[in-house]
């Protein structure tokens, strides 16, 4: 976890996906965020847990957070979660028909990123329609 938002990262699919940042690091209290999405570092425990408290999109009120456990000498939990509501019917939207499938792609790619750091095969889940549709016409305009 302690490269998560390095020009390192070992966790995040940043290849694919707009880059977390924070710009002194990974330490509670610092904001950053990965594209539109903003939050503050709320908890940070190194090889244990990193936890998010949303800023924007707005109305998101919530975390998310990664969590590392060692379940035994060969095998490691990585868990995502998140605990949100949203307040209003434009964010419930938001969230219902486009942040929700894109941040699903990309936590995905973040457990195929962590996960290829282990293997030979490398591995990539592939988008649905519905995501790769959102990435068009959410692409960044030149």
């Amino acid at each position: 976890m302690k490269t998560l938002a390095t020009r390192e990262d070992r966790m995040w699919p940043k290849d694919n996906w707009p880059a977390m940042k924070f710009k002194k690091g990974l330490e509670v209290g610092e904001q950053g965020g990965h594209g539109m999405i903003r939050y503050s570092i709320k908890g940070y425990k190194e090889g244990e847990y990193i936890t998010f408290e949303f800023l924007k999109p707005k109305r998101f009120n919530g975390i998310h957070k990664f969590e590392i456990r060692a379940l035994n000498e060969d095998i490691t939990e990585v868990k995502h979660s998140i605990k949100m509501k949203t307040d209003g019917l434009i964010a419930t939207f938001k969230w219902i028909l486009v942040i929700r499938w894109l941040h699903g792609a990309l936590i995905e790619n973040a457990f195929d990123t962590i996960e290829n750091n282990f293997v030979a095969t490398k591995k990539f889940t592939t988008w649905s329609s519905w995501v790769c549709l959102w990435r068009f016409l959410l692409r960044p305009s030149k």
